[in-house]
């Protein structure tokens, strides 16, 4: 049996992948920016993909969500802009589970297989499908225009004259009617254009808002454009479902499924549940899950377990950002990947604006070993500023060490944020919200991506050369991380070692080592944009021991470009290797 190898998620945000309109005019409509579509992901676009070194491609935004362009005539109904975010509609404001955003697709009454054949494309060259669900809300306005037999709506059955019922969908505010948040400059809707009438939106009772808010006029702060969902939690916080004893901490999948098998669930379980075996057999072969920490952990234990006895490979990650939840959401919850967001992105991004210390980075990794598997690691996604945007360091090239740190210090998955690669910098201001992030709210172009795109040719066309450097870089780094079989293996930090024996070396580098049988590697970044650093880098003499390494002198090869071959000189049980580390350069060094 083949050894696992590490893993690369490529996230792309589906609307503007393929999207070659330039005009980014603020709050502009599909006519005026333009949007694209699913077929624009062709076989030649995959394999640009692919060739980045990636496994996995997430393609964000893909479930049915509240939109504003008049759709009537294929039979969807209309979203009022007061409850939807931007132009476009935000992708975690889901409207229908069981059809795909219209906007994506050439033809919209074909839209279901538009996305079928593009998950066929996807597999055809290798890589593996992942699509996001939005356990903890929905779209104020959740209708189903598609649904399978026997498949009822969320809140279609709820009794709304009581705040709470376990089976109910929703949460109720009785006897109050939903109201507008008081809008802000840049936040209203439809950018506050005159000319365009807005009809109001009517909800009558109000419900209680995605991030809980339990008033019927919500905040602007808050989720307005989307309804919490009930778990069977109750008003108080008390638990209407089974929980897990203590020892499921250890069990498997098939024994967490096999507890729940016979246990009376709350009614909005069953309808997440229908949702992700619906996709999985539709093709899909994994999940993201947004904001799973708001969503109880017996919930996921009750799906995953579901997911895995249909699919056992599925690819399973998911947003938890208190570290005190880590364990039991990887554990009881059975997720397979959480975002190592808390501990080493952030950290990583304060090392990036120049006041964190690389020492931090070895502290993350040991309080993480024994789920540092489970911890997929990023430096970029929809959520997070873009490297490159003035807001973060202006420049892309900084975070190329942290780039080879992230991707290479575990055995968990790398994700790459599309456009990361030529090092996009989201200055645009495309209406809702404000600049640094790419938009997920309206329809815009991501220019230093077009580039690469070049007019649909996927092949960088348009990048300047400092672009294709950079997207170079990237593919050398990634598919080295995807075959190397030591990136699988043992780590250890060599950092404070050197950090205390080495003369110039200090808290704007880092070094570790990984290995197994096969392959023994030492790594090291320089985080420093301006500082050169020569060093007599050292492999300490337990290091020296564990790789079976006597007094004598071993070749040693740079895996990322190859520019250079030290010697590794081990004398007395320590080993040497002279270097000169230029600012911003890693080396990955392999013992021949």
């Amino acid at each position: 049996m083949a050894k696992k190898k590490k893993a690369t998620v490529y996230q792309v945000f589906t609307r503007l992948f393929g999207n070659t309109n330039t005009t980014n005019k603020p709050w502009g409509t599909i006519e005026e920016n333009g949007v694209g579509k699913f077929n624009d992901f062709t076989v030649k676009a995959l394999k640009s993909i692919k060739e980045l070194g990636v496994t996995h491609i997430w393609y964000t935004g893909v479930p049915h969500h509240a939109v504003i362009r008049d759709y009537t005539k294929f039979g969807i109904s209309n979203d009022s802009p007061e409850v939807v975010k931007g132009r476009a509609g935000s992708p975690y404001a889901v409207k229908d589970y069981y059809n795909v955003n219209p906007d994506l697709a050439v033809d919209p009454e074909n839209r279901l297989q538009e996305f079928k054949d593009l998950i066929e494309r996807s597999h055809k060259i290798g890589l593996e499908v992942i699509i996001d669900i939005v356990p903890n809300h929905v779209a104020r306005k959740y209708k189903g225009e598609t649904n399978p037999d026997g498949i009822v709506d969320f809140g279609a059955k709820d009794d709304t004259t009581v705040e709470y019922n376990k089976n109910n969908n929703f949460y109720y505010i009785p006897g109050k009617e939903y109201k507008s948040p008081d809008w802000k400059e840049g936040l209203l809707p439809l950018g506050g254009n005159p000319e365009e009438k807005i009809e109001p939106f009517k909800e009558v009772p109000a419900k209680w808002t995605g991030n809980g808010s339990r008033l019927a006029q919500p905040n602007i702060n808050d989720w307005y454009e989307t309804v919490k969902i009930n778990y069977g939690i109750r008003p108080d916080g008390m638990y209407d479902f089974d929980t897990l004893p203590e020892d499921y901490f250890h069990k498997n999948y098939e024994e967490h499924y096999a507890f729940w098998k016979n246990k009376e669930v709350p009614n909005s379980w069953i309808k997440f549940k229908d949702i992700a075996l619906y996709w999985l057999n539709f093709g899909v072969d994994g999940f993201r899950y947004d904001m799973a920490e708001m969503v109880p952990v017996e919930f996921w234990s009750y799906l995953n377990s579901h997911i895995k006895m249909q699919k056992n490979d599925a690819f399973i990650m998911a947003e938890v950002y208190n570290p005190d939840l880590y364990r039991d959401y990887i554990f009881l919850g059975k997720m397979d990947y959480l975002y190592d967001k808390v501990e080493l992105y952030d950290s990583l991004k304060h090392i990036m604006k120049g006041y964190g210390w690389t020492d931090h980075i070895a502290v993350v990794q040991n309080n993480l070993k024994d789920i540092e598997h489970n911890m997929l690691h990023f430096l970029e996604n929809h959520d997070e500023q873009r490297i490159a945007s003035p807001e973060f360091v202006s420049k892309a090239e900084i975070g190329k060490p942290a780039m080879v740190v992230s991707a290479t210090l575990s055995t968990a998955p790398t994700m790459l944020y599309f456009g990361q690669e030529v090092g996009e910098p989201a200055v645009e201001n495309a209406g809702f919200g404000s600049a640094s992030r790419t938009s997920i709210f309206d329809y815009v172009g991501v220019p230093t991506f077009q580039r690469w795109v070049n007019n649909k040719k996927f092949d960088g066309g348009q990048s300047t050369k400092q672009e294709k450097e950079l997207r170079d870089f990237y593919k050398r780094l990634l598919n080295f991380t995807k075959n190397s079989s030591a990136l699988m293996g043992f780590y250890q930090e060599i950092h404070f070692y050197n950090k205390e024996t080495t003369k110039d070396y200090d808290h704007r580098i880092f070094s570790f080592v990984r290995w197994d049988k096969e392959e023994k590697l030492l790594i090291v970044s320089n985080f420093d944009a301006e500082k050169t650093y020569n060093l007599d880098l050292k492999l300490p003499e337990s290091m020296v021991t564990s790789w079976g390494l006597t007094d004598d002198t071993y070749e040693l090869e740079e895996k990322l470009y190859g520019k250079i071959k030290p010697p590794l000189e081990v004398k007395n049980k320590e080993g040497h290797i002279k270097i000169e580390l230029l600012p911003l350069e890693s080396f990955i060094f392999q013992l021949q």
